[in-house]
């Protein structure tokens, strides 16, 4: 799979079957099917867009490459040379480079390069295309054009499920109270509650314990005196 010389990697739990659908199964089934016309998912923070297209490059294996575009990576536009020629290509943070004239040059020639070579696109944005500030028409209207989905953030029964899902992976029994207790007391969005489930598997191996409140309440208890 073609990565990024700046040492962008893909994560290794990003895939399909790790990701809890909600409300989002007809995207998941979009971003599965075999096609060649070009996606644009957008949505907040967290609803799992940089998820969906490393699993998109995960299950489509070597012809797949991922590009994000976030501006703290400092790329230049040239950067994209070449990518069009990837089977399918998952350009993410797509709207970071809103307003940069040289950018979108490079956005519409890669849409129009991709296109004729028949390859798919998949981008991903917090907006959907006609909301984000372009300066360059013809990039646009090619941004308008894709197919548009907006991913739905999930209730507190998906992270529910999907703390369940991300714990069964890693072989862990998580009863439904002990998610519960979880979202209670820690930030909601998943990205946070994933990284203190990830801790606390640790600390259960560490201790030889399983994921029980007792348990739990003590490691959150412990976690707090570190960083404070």
């Amino acid at each position: 799979m073609k990565q990024l010389a700046l040492g962008v990697r893909l994560r290794a739990e990003a895939v399909f079957a790790s990701f809890w659908p909600g409300e989002n199964a007809e995207i998941v089934a979009a971003l599965k099917a075999a096609s060649a016309a070009p996606l644009w998912l957008w949505g907040a923070h967290g609803t799992g867009k940089t998820h969906l297209l490393q699993a998109v490059c995960a299950a489509t294996g070597e012809a797949a490459a991922y590009f994000p575009l976030n501006r703290s990576l400092a790329l230049p536009p040239e950067a994209l040379a070449g990518y069009e020629r990837s089977a399918v290509l998952c350009v993410d943070d797509v709207d970071a480079v809103a307003g940069d004239l040289a950018w979108e040059k490079a956005l519409f020639r890669l849409f129009n390069e991709a296109g004729d070579l028949g390859n798919r696109l998949i981008f991903a944005a917090a907006a959907p295309p006609r909301q984000s500030e372009w300066l360059l028409e013809d990039w646009r209207s090619r941004a308008a054009a894709c197919v548009v989905y907006q991913l739905r953030e999930i209730d507190d029964a998906g992270r529910v499920g999907a703390l369940q899902l991300r714990a069964a992976q890693r072989g862990l029994q998580l009863p439904v109270e002990t998610s519960e207790y979880l979202l209670k007391r820690m930030p909601r969005d998943l990205h946070s509650l994933f990284e203190v489930l990830d801790q606390l598997d640790h600390a259960s191996l560490v201790a030889q314990r399983r994921l029980t409140i007792p348990f739990i309440r003590d490691a959150l208890e412990k976690r707090a005196e570190i960083k404070s």
